[in-house]
């Protein structure tokens, strides 16, 4: 969790600009100036709905322009964000590129199988390699509970939510 902290310049110095967090605060003012951009061209829905659809999109595009404003305001201010001290993390040792390659592959087989072999089993692909990939060494607990994730998400999202997700080969058996 990251505080602001607000220290007057010394007499003589000049105040610090942070010219990520004005960075920030423009990509939150043109993103929620999109959405609101979008959401008019959004027709209405049916007449006994009480919210129509565009109401929520409206909603987060005028509380990111709002946010961005905020934002901007605070670091003309001069609040500064406390600087990370790592926590649990070693600043000085670099990335391991082998397991970010593995999640990233293991990501891209996800996106390329999902229409072939459908979620319940690409997900459970998903679970199992990214487990490990970070170094998990308890691979039947990993395919179990792998499966057990996918195969509920898509009940959920399919069958709950009414939300087609791709059900592959498994298609007539889920």
């Amino acid at each position: 969790m990251s505080t602001t902290t607000s220290t007057p310049p010394e007499a003589g110095a000049r105040p610090l600009i942070d010219r990520a967090q004005y960075g920030l605060a423009a990509f939150l003012v043109l993103t929620g100036g999109y959405v609101l951009y979008d959401a008019s061209g959004l027709e209405e829905g049916f007449a006994d709905q009480p919210v129509q659809p565009y109401a929520v999109s409206y909603v987060v595009g005028a509380i990111l322009v709002l946010l961005g404003v905020l934002l901007g305001i605070a670091t003309a201010r001069g609040d500064l964000p406390e600087s990370d001290e790592g926590e649990d993390i070693d600043l000085t040792q670099g990335t391991d590129v082998r397991t970010v390659a593995l999640l990233a592959a293991v990501l891209v087989a996800n996106i390329a199988l999902i229409n072939v072999l459908g979620w319940a089993i690409t997900g459970a692909l998903l679970f199992v390699g990214a487990t490990q990939a970070l170094g998990s060494r308890t691979l039947v607990r990993d395919v179990c509970v792998g499966v057990a994730l996918s195969v509920g998400s898509w009940y959920a999202f399919y069958v709950g939510l009414g939300v087609p997700i791709p059900a592959g080969i498994l298609d007539g058996v889920l």
